[in-house]
Order: structure tokens, then sequence, then C-alpha cells
């Protein structure tokens, strides 16, 4: 009698094991974070696509049409200007993406190249790196932005103005790129020391690890190294510092328009347009409502994503 020899069971490949697999598994279990991401995509569409679906121009006034409440013609009402708050208030997301978003990459850069030089390289690079660090992080951040705004805001001007009776191009007479040029290198110049200092606490654990040394064993450049081996592997908690950074030049950038140093009408701003409801809200209580609330949903969410990243990327730290 013959016997039927059983066939061993066809091994299952695993999937590889990824650390953004995981992380994205375990942020999609927070819902928190998820409606934060939810927002954050709804507001970068708004700021897209937002202006050219209002049904008014940001711009266009009607004085018989002045402070109305909530409508539906008018969602957000009407400010003093017969201005619709609507249009106005998604125009201001445009204008508090590009600010987020520009000044963050900038801040970002400075940041990761200064960390890394001064964690990689070791003194004197770090003692002059920290150093600017502490000296740029002591000085009062509305203090920095009123010196630079009053400072260079009068001859970029005249600048501009000379360029015009030259040239007679009407890109010269838009003020309005003044006011981002400024805003953008003011709250860079603000914003950078925290990713150096974070950069620098990742580098400085990273280049002691045997993948380094191998590296440096092989002969590689410094900077491959930097480039290729030590920035990759500090992605994690910076990616966290950026999703908070990008909330955080958001309420700094309406801060300072709302004290008339930061974008200045008439290009729309949560900041002024906060600034201009808080003197009638007892009136019109509208224009305040408005894009406080947005602004005040924009920093929320953004913080519950932070949280959220913080979770998924640092789960040891977490627990």
């Amino acid at each position: 009698m013959s016997t039927v020899q059983a066939q061993p069971a066809p091994l299952v490949e695993e999937a590889p094991v990824s650390l953004w697999r995981d992380a994205w598994y375990r942020l999609k279990r927070n819902r928190l974070a998820i409606f934060g991401l939810g927002v954050i995509i709804l507001l970068a569409f708004v700021a897209l696509f937002g202006p050219y679906l209002t049904p008014y121009d940001f711009l266009s006034q009607d004085l018989e049409a002045r402070n109305q409440a909530p409508s539906l013609a008018h969602l957000f009402g009407t400010d003093d200007l017969g201005r619709d708050v609507f249009s106005r208030v998604v125009y201001g997301t445009r204008t508090a993406f590009v600010v987020a978003v520009v000044v963050t990459a900038i801040a970002l850069v400075i940041g990761t190249v200064l960390g890394a030089v001064a964690g990689f390289f070791g003194n004197p690079f770090d003692r002059v790196i920290m150093w600017l660090t502490d000296v740029t992080m002591s000085v009062p951040n509305l203090l920095l932005v009123v010196v630079i705004n009053a400072s260079l805001k009068t001859p970029i001007a005249q600048w501009m103005e000379a360029r015009y009776l030259e040239t007679l191009n009407p890109f010269y007479r838009e003020t309005v790129w003044i006011d981002f040029l400024l805003v953008f290198g003011s709250m860079a110049l603000i914003s950078w020391p925290p990713y150096a200092r974070l950069v620098r606490a990742q580098v400085l654990s990273i280049r002691s690890r045997p993948y380094i040394t191998a590296a440096q064993a092989l002969g590689l450049s410094n900077r491959i190294i930097l480039m290729r081996y030590v920035i990759p592997n500090a992605l994690g908690p910076l990616i966290v510092a950026v999703s908070a950074g990008l909330g955080t030049a958001m309420v700094l950038e309406s801060a300072f328009s709302f004290l008339g140093v930061g974008v200045n009408p008439p290009t729309p701003s949560w900041g002024n347009m906060i600034s201009d409801g808080l003197r009638v809200w007892q009136h019109y209580p509208h224009l305040l409502a408005a894009p406080a609330a947005v602004l005040g949903l924009a920093s929320v969410a953004f913080s519950f994503l932070g949280d959220g990243l913080n979770d998924a990327l640092n789960p040891r730290g977490s627990k």
C-alpha cells in the first residue's frame, strides 16, 4: 500500500515592514488627526480654487449694501464698504496659505542646513550656529518684525516708484508685493531656530551610528553622507515640526496683519479683517466672527494633525 507524502505548505511571503505604512495606519486610527487633515485639505482647496468660485470679487464695493447681516445673497454678510465678507474670507485663506507655506519652506531650509552642519561637524560650526540661534530666539518676534518693516518698507517703496517712473510698468505700482516680501523675510528670520535645534539634536544622535561610520570608511564625502543618510533619518520629528509650524505661521501672519505690520488692505487677510471687525463688533459681530472662526478652525486643525503625526511617527514617545 503506497503512502502519499504530505506536501509542505507553500511559504507565504509577508509584506515588508514599512515605517511610513505603519505610521499611516496609526494616523488613520486617530480621529482627531483625520479631522484636522480633512479641514486642512478643504482649506487648501479653498485657497487654490475658492476665489474662482465665489459669487463676488473681493474688492467689489456696493455702498447700498453696507453692513448687511449674513443672508443667502451674502453668506457672511457685508462690511462697511459693501464688500462680500465670504469672498474676502475665501481670498484671505489663499493669503494665509501662501504665507504659511513659503515662510515654513524658507525657515525649514535654513534650519535644516544650519542644524545639520552644527550637529555633524561640531565645533567651531556648532558653537557659532547655536550662538546665532540663541540670539535670534532672544529677540522679541514683534519687535524684530516692526524694525524690519519700518526700516525697509519705505526704501523699497521708493525704489519701486522710481522703477515705475522709468518703465511705466504697472507691476511696480503693486505695493502688495512689498508686504509679502517683508512678511516672508521677517517671519522666516524668526521661524528657523526651532528647526535648527531639532535637526541638530537628531543629527547628534545619528552621526555615531554604525551605518554612518561605514559610509565614512567607504570614503563617501560629508555632503553625500548628510544628504543620503543623516537628513532622511531625521525626517520623522521634522515632519511633525513642519505641521505645527504651518499653523503657527498662519497665526503669526494674522497677528502681524492685525497689528498693521503684515499684509495691509486692500489685500484680504484674516488678521486685518479681524482688526477691522474688532472696532465695530458690538454693532456688526459678523465682521469679527467670520474671519476669527476660520482662523481658529485652521489653528485647531493643524494642532490635531501635529499631535496625530507625533503619535504615528513616534509611538514609543506617545505611550
